[in-house]
């Protein structure tokens, strides 16, 4: 049984009251400052760059959807590529053949993504250090995997369903995945077929982004660990794929991705772009923070002139009163 730290489920708590009060967002808002394109991909190559997990010396791995490649990029730039998932004859999904979507880190090197196929390989696969792509997870054909995270206190996976409008569970000692959290919230509608998106795990929650929907969801872990209700935290975020947090309250930065911003979400919701196309977003697809730097990735997926596949980083400051 899954139980939450204290701390977490009342930090928790604190943040559904505030949100159900109409309580004042942050008093100062964090700044977003200095960016600059570090690494520009070969979108010929299939290299739209898609997810992107951190590693501990600042250095990041990124999911590149079409090659189906995770690559490790340093923070002047320099790529390498550390695995191609395996080509798979008859692949076929909404937006072409396999794609690679989400990806999360362990401690220990150890690399999980998410492989879109239309087959039997669609699920998760794991890439250890050095090691060859292994696939552990085994989803529906039809499903899509999008947004990954690893909760590594309990050794369980979680990934949004953009097909099925599911966020599924996977126990890293287990290969099929069950049906954590489902409901309207997580669904696709009859105009966009992206439901559930981007996901991460935070203050006793799982959060999501709904595409389709301009939405972004947080779901609470109960005391058992399942899933408690879908609470609706923004509205009006147009082509919202994946975010992070800011820092430690429940402040999010969240990639638009047709639109081309990166938009600041506050705690009660309200929002504001912080980044545009000016500043090097193409079609921008992940956020990812560590201390005083953003890193978005872009994925020119509907740019038609001069597409530019991307990693940006930038300077974020948490200003104080």
């Amino acid at each position: 049984m899954r139980r939450i730290p204290r701390l977490a489920a009342a930090t928790a708590a604190a943040a559904a009251l505030t949100v159900l009060t109409g309580g004042p967002a942050s008093a100062v808002d964090p700044t977003v400052t200095d960016p600059h394109v570090v690494a520009h991909f070969d979108f010929a190559a299939g290299q739209n760059a898609e997810n992107i997990a951190l590693e501990p010396d600042g250095s990041a791995d990124i999911t590149f959807v079409f090659a189906h490649q995770v690559a490790h990029v340093t923070k002047k730039g320099d790529t390498t590529i550390l695995a191609t998932l395996p080509n798979v004859p008859g692949a076929h999904t909404p937006i072409g053949g396999a794609v690679a979507t989400g990806i999360a880190r362990a401690h220990d090197g150890t690399l999980y993504v998410n492989y879109v196929t239309g087959t039997e390989e669609t699920g998760i696969w794991r890439i250890t250090p050095g090691g060859e792509p292994e696939q552990i997870g085994f989803f529906p054909a039809d499903a899509f995997p999008n947004g990954l995270a690893l909760d590594e206190d309990c050794g369980t996976l979680y990934t949004a369903d953009s097909h099925y409008g599911t966020v599924w569970s996977l126990p890293l000692t287990d290969r099929t995945p069950t049906a954590w959290a489902t409901g309207a919230a997580l669904e696709p509608t009859v105009d966009n077929p992206f439901g559930a998106n981007g996901l991460k795990i935070h203050h006793g929650a799982v959060w999501v982004s709904n595409t389709a929907r301009a939405t972004l969801l947080r779901i609470p872990f109960q005391e058992d660990g399942t899933a408690g209700p879908i609470e609706t935290r923004s509205t009006g975020l147009t082509s919202i794929d994946d975010f992070a947090f800011a820092g430690h309250d429940d402040t999010v930065l969240a990639a638009l991705n047709a639109v081309n911003k990166l938009e600041l979400v506050r705690p009660d919701g309200t929002h504001k772009t912080v980044l545009t196309r000016a500043d090097g977003l193409d079609n921008p697809t992940s956020v990812a923070v560590r201390a005083k730097t953003v890193y978005v990735t872009s994925a020119a997926f509907f740019n038609t002139v001069n597409p530019d596949p991307n990693l940006l980083l930038a300077r974020i400051s948490r200003n104080k009163l």
